[in-house]
C-alpha cells in the first residue's frame, strides 16, 4: 500500500504583512467520493432556505469571515469584486435565487462548509500535491495558473497556496491540477480565517469532519491549525 504522505502548511512573511491574525486550519482524511449524496443535498438546500431568509446581497458583504477576505485582496492588490472570494460567490448565487452547482460529493460537501462558515476553503487531492510542503503566498503578475473550470487565470495579487511546482489554491479558485475527483482518497482541506478568529475556524474544522464522515466514509479525520509567523 502507498505511504500516505504528512502535508506540512507554512505562512509566508508576506501574508503576515497584509493579515498578521491570519489563523488557519488543515483537515486531512481518507474519504470515499460519489456522485452525488442525496442527504448531503437536504442540508445544502436547507441552510440555502435559511440564508435566503437572514442575508441580502448587500449585508453578505458585512459578514466578518467574508469582509476579512475582501480587506485582504485589497491589501494584495487584488479587486474583490472583480475577483470574488469563493464563499461570497456561493452565497450570492444563492441569495440571488439560483441552484448551486452540483459537482460531486466531495466538491457539494466542501461548498456547504464554505457557505455555513463564510470561510473560502480549498479541497484538493493530496495525492497530486508535489512534495509534502504548502505555503501561503502571494500570487504574482504572469504566474501560470490553471483555475478549476475557468482555464488560465491571473493570480497576481491574490492570496496563493503553492506546492514544489507551484499554485495550487486561491481563495477564488483552486487549480486543476490537484483538485478532488471521485478517485480522490487522501483528502486535504484547507481553511482561510483572515477574520483571525481561532475558535470559529476550529469549529469550522470539526464540522468538515463530522460531514465527511457522514456522506464519505471518513473514519479518524483530523486537523490542525496553522498562522502567521511571529
Amino acid at each position: 500500500m502507498k505511504e500516505k504522505k504528512k502535508i506540512n502548511v507554512l505562512v509566508s512573511a508576506e501574508i503576515k504583512r497584509v493579515c498578521p491574525e491570519f489563523v488557519g486550519a488543515m483537515v486531512e482524511a481518507e474519504v470515499v467520493n460519489t456522485p452525488q449524496s442525496e442527504a448531503l443535498w437536504q442540508e445544502i438546500r436547507a441552510l440555502c432556505e435559511r440564508f435566503r431568509r437572514e442575508l441580502t446581497t448587500e449585508s453578505l458583504k458585512e459578514l466578518t469571515s467574508i469582509a476579512a477576505t475582501r480587506r485582504v485582496y485589497k491589501a494584495c492588490g487584488k479587486d474583490p469584486s472583480r475577483y470574488r472570494p469563493a464563499s461570497e460567490a456561493l452565497i450570492r448565487r444563492v441569495l440571488q435565487g439560483k441552484e448551486l452547482y452540483q459537482r460531486d460529493t466531495l466538491v457539494d460537501l466542501v461548498n456547504l462548509a464554505s457557505i455555513a462558515y463564510g470561510y473560502s476553503i480549498g479541497g484538493f487531492d493530496a495525492d497530486r500535491f508535489v512534495g509534502d510542503t504548502l505555503t501561503l503566498g502571494i500570487g504574482r503578475e504572469g504566474e501560470p495558473y490553471e483555475g478549476i473550470g475557468r482555464g488560465i487565470i491571473n493570480i497576481g495579487g491574490l492570496p496563493v497556496y503553492r506546492d514544489a511546482q507551484g499554485g495550487v489554491g486561491t481563495p477564488t479558485s483552486d487549480n486543476e491540477r490537484t483538485k478532488m475527483t471521485l478517485e480522490t482518497r487522501h483528502l486535504v482541506v484547507l481553511i482561510n480565517g483572515y477574520d483571525g478568529n481561532e475558535q470559529r475556524v476550529r469549529e469550522n474544522a470539526e464540522y468538515i469532519l463530522s460531514l465527511l464522515a457522514r456522506y464519505c466514509q471518513s473514519t479518524g479525520g483530523s486537523y490542525y491549525l496553522y498562522k502567521a509567523p511571529l
